[in-house]
């Protein structure tokens, strides 16, 4: 079977590995397409650097426009001289959805799968039907979305979250990389997750640096651990030089993407509390059962943009699945230093808090299809059952 599959960002590679994964292990295939270091070790030769498709926001995306374009029409020509039997395109609407509405135009007959149910409930319903004109089958992550796309046309399957199967690393494994980086399990250790595109990091990277000084202030020996993505990591080193808590880096530069990922769970493991921007990395944080604040900065126009449209009140899929507000989330224009930092100075000392979250982020990881079929391997069947219809 030919495959030509499309992730544009690492939380869609990761997503994207793993159905690889079981796509493999139903029988011989044969990959084309686009993705990072995930979807690279299932054998896939990426026709470009994934990370020319890693931007968000309507400012900053206009400058890229160009160069979008020209990655559009390369993975179009590279589709069609493939000719593959399906197209799995993995979040990224703006760069997927676009090369296969291209490529189902040219071949109305080629089928094409969507991996991650655009989030609908929440903000733009017409996306959908929108959709649906370039999209045969949707999988989705989370266990309310298949009627949604089924009412818009599309036949969907829940095949869950590859982030409920993933190894949890052992005690002796995060102590390992306490002493390996250093870190004293003994004083407290905040993980400051700023993104993993270049544009998270440059907006967050400045506000989180203030948000730490509450925190320092009233609790001594305070460490900050940053989990760097590899495509910022770099920018990252350069970032917190002149901050004044040392920070200790992890660096997956030299590992497999599978160490790097399992690393990275380790330090989440290893953390009391973690801030992040607002992304799949909560989800990754919850089955690490660590507890968190979660915070998004974008530039005027896209903040009025999704403050316009969206029809709920959270961005956090712990908060939306078990519909409660336990995870605090200070986005736009609450993105601020002196909001944010008094919230990780608490959550850092509330045990009753951290009780609290771990039992809705469990409830969240069970949601998603902890106890069952690997994701990956529910998303591979779903895409073979949809092929045999």
């Amino acid at each position: 079977m030919k495959v030509f599959i499309l992730a544009g960002e690492p939380s869609g590679d990761k997503l994207g590995g793993a159905l690889m994964a079981g796509l493999s292990s139903l029988g011989p295939v044969q990959f084309q397409g686009v993705g990072g270091t995930m979807m690279q070790a299932q054998g896939l030769r990426s026709l470009f650097d994934m990370s020319d498709l890693s931007v968000m926001g309507l400012l900053e995306v206009l400058p890229k426009v160009p160069k979008l374009l020209k990655r559009v029409k390369q993975t179009v020509a590279a589709a069609k001289a493939f000719a593959p039997d399906v197209l799995i395109t993995i979040d990224s609407p703006d760069f997927c959805l676009r090369v296969a509405g291209k490529l189902k135009e040219a071949n109305p007959n080629l089928k094409v799968v969507h991996y991650v149910a655009p989030s609908v409930w929440a903000w733009r319903p017409e996306r959908a039907e929108k959709m649906a004109k370039s999209v045969d089958h949707v999988l989705a992550l989370l266990p309310f979305e298949p009627p949604y796309m089924e009412a818009a046309g599309m036949s969907c399957d829940f095949v869950g979250h590859p982030v409920v199967s993933e190894p949890v690393p052992t005690e002796d494994e995060v102590n390992a990389l306490a002493a390996e980086l250093g870190l004293d399990r003994n004083r407290p250790i905040l993980c400051l997750l700023p993104g993993s595109r270049k544009g998270e990091v440059a907006r967050m990277g400045p506000v989180y640096r203030w948000c730490i000084a509450p925190s320092a202030r009233e609790l001594a020996g305070l460490q900050i651990l940053m989990p760097a993505a590899a495509a910022v990591v770099e920018q990252v080193k350069d970032m917190v030089e002149d901050w004044a808590l040392r920070t200790y880096i992890l660096d997956p530069t030299g590992f497999s993407a599978e160490e790097a990922e399992h690393r990275k769970r380790a330090a989440f493991r290893l953390a009391d509390v973690a801030l992040a921007t607002s992304g799949t990395v909560a989800l990754e944080l919850a089955a690490a059962e660590c507890p968190m604040v979660v915070a998004y900065k974008a530039n005027y126009l896209t903040t009025r943009m999704v403050k316009k449209l969206a029809r709920i009140d959270t961005a956090n899929l712990i908060n939306i699945v078990t519909n409660t507000r336990v995870i605090p989330e200070f986005l736009f224009e609450n993105c601020t230093p002196d909001q944010i930092g008094p919230a990780v100075a608490t959550l850092l000392t509330d045990d009753a808090a951290h009780t609290e979250q771990r039992a809705a982020c469990n409830q969240t990881i069970d949601a998603l299809g902890r106890g069952g079929e690997d994701p990956g391997q529910r998303a591979a069947k779903s895409v073979m059952n949809f092929l045999a219809r």
